[in-house]
């Protein structure tokens, strides 16, 4: 059976080396597999990690139905470890849903998440807060299982919050080719969505000194020119194509272990996901965070050509934060963290003449660095419609003039300063929304 892990295997061994420094990673997980099968395996991979525990296996209704009944079949007849199951009827990765996981599992040792996003954030929060392992079979390609952080709602406001990841990350391509086209889809914009998350940490590095690091993108430049290359195939049920963007996938959730954070892959066009999810209410149109991932990140790129491509630098005023807005139109508790978060970065009058004398001494070099970690707006664009990504707001089914207020109050969620920032302190994004996809 061909395996697809590549890289990742070296990384699990702790063999891999980083051209340049020769460093060598502990990425903290014990196994990564994927292979274009798994049936007649899970018991010996999750044998392999675990023995004589209460295992209880975490699914929801429709992950089930696709793969841990089978899962739940395969483990009760090893004698390795005690299973029970939990089919999760009303999951949603917040606080009250991460409560009632724990609740529902009480009882176990070691928790197997079957499923996504929901199900994998959900689970791996619970168990570390009740200081338990787990591992995870997936049911689509997607970026969160090899991450060590969660996001989940309180309140209603999403955090992302640092927590030990799962052991074990199990893939099988069979089960993943029939999951629906539009997670593969998102799956790929939330790869994809490297180029702008890096041009914005970059930027951030560069102008503030905010920490850094390549590792990442070097690793995931061993797999993003041929997925570019082969966009169109991601659809198509080709199984190394699907074994290549799964594999980036993982490697993209790596990003938190090499900087403890998820700046190397979340930046102002996750927060503009972030705003939709906490504020579209009836309005949104269900689309998931992949999709919206993917019409933010054609959003930003737009943005980030419209500042970087011009030889004359934006002029930086202090940032104005309109606190009696964010109060009033998002209450008391969500508004004030919005306030904080912005005043973390929030440029003062001599910060603001400082970054000006810089770009005036240091454009031309600032904007040369950026674009290089870019790829070109055409290029982006023509990918992400060849795997069969949503580009704008209209393709999401989402209210254009809500899309607008999202990237107009996306800044404000969190302290990561971005390109949004840069131009909502210069020109004001109300004046360059005119000119975006929608």
């Amino acid at each position: 059976m061909t395996d697809h892990t590549g890289v990742l295997q070296e990384l699990v061994d702790g063999t891999w080396r980083e051209p340049g420094s020769n460093t060598q990673y502990d990425i903290g997980i014990k196994n990564i597999v994927i292979r274009e099968s798994l049936e007649g395996q899970e018991a010996q991979l999750i044998a392999d990690l675990y023995q004589n525990k209460k295992i209880t296996i975490v699914s929801d209704p429709f992950t089930h139905a696709a793969y841990g009944q089978r899962i739940f079949n395969a483990l009760t007849k090893d004698n390795s470890n005690q299973v029970s199951e939990f089919v999760w009827q009303t999951a949603q990765c917040s606080d009250r849903g991460v409560a009632e996981v724990q609740a529902a599992t009480k009882d176990a040792e070691v928790l197997i998440a079957v499923g996504s996003g929901t199900i994998n954030d959900s689970v791996k929060y619970a168990c570390f807060l009740d200081d338990k392992p787990y591992s995870v079979f997936a049911t689509s390609p997607m970026n969160a299982f090899t991450t060590g952080t969660a996001s989940v709602s309180f309140g209603g406001f999403k955090k992302s919050i640092s927590c030990r990841g799962a052991e074990g990350i199990f893939f099988d391509l069979a089960i993943l080719s029939a999951c629906p086209p539009r997670l593969i889809s998102a799956a790929f914009a939330d790869v994809i969505c490297r180029t702008t998350a890096q041009v914005d940490w970059l930027m951030s590095h560069i102008l503030f000194d905010t920490f850094y690091t390549q590792t990442p993108y070097t690793l995931l430049a061993y797999d993003e020119p041929d997925m570019i290359a082969n966009a169109e195939r991601m659809l198509s049920g080709d199984t190394k194509a699907l074994g290549m963007l799964t594999r980036i996938s993982a490697i993209m959730g790596l990003g938190t272990r090499f900087n403890n954070t998820t700046h190397s892959g979340s930046m102002a066009e996750h927060q503009i996901s972030h705003y939709i999810d906490m504020f579209a209410g009836d309005k949104h149109p269900k689309s998931s965070h992949g999709e919206q991932v993917g019409v933010a990140t054609i959003t930003m790129s737009h943005l980030h050509n419209h500042v970087l491509t011009n030889a004359t630098p934006p002029v930086m005023k202090a940032t104005h934060i309109p606190e009696s807005y964010l109060l009033e139109k998002f209450g008391s508790d969500i508004g004030n963290n919005m306030i904080e978060q912005t005043k973390i970065k929030a440029l003062t009058d001599a910060s603001a003449d400082a970054l000006n004398q810089r770009f005036a001494d240091e454009w031309d070099s600032i904007r040369t660095q950026l674009q290089a970690a870019m790829l070109p707006y055409d290029q982006l664009s023509s990918a992400m419609a060849a795997a069969g990504c949503q580009l704008t707001a209209t393709d999401l089914e989402l209210d254009t003039d809500f899309y607008l207020e999202a990237v107009q109050g996306a800044r404000f969620i969190r302290d990561r300063f971005s390109m949004l920032d840069v131009i909502d302190d210069s020109v004001g994004l109300a004046s360059v929304t005119d000119s975006l996809p929608l």
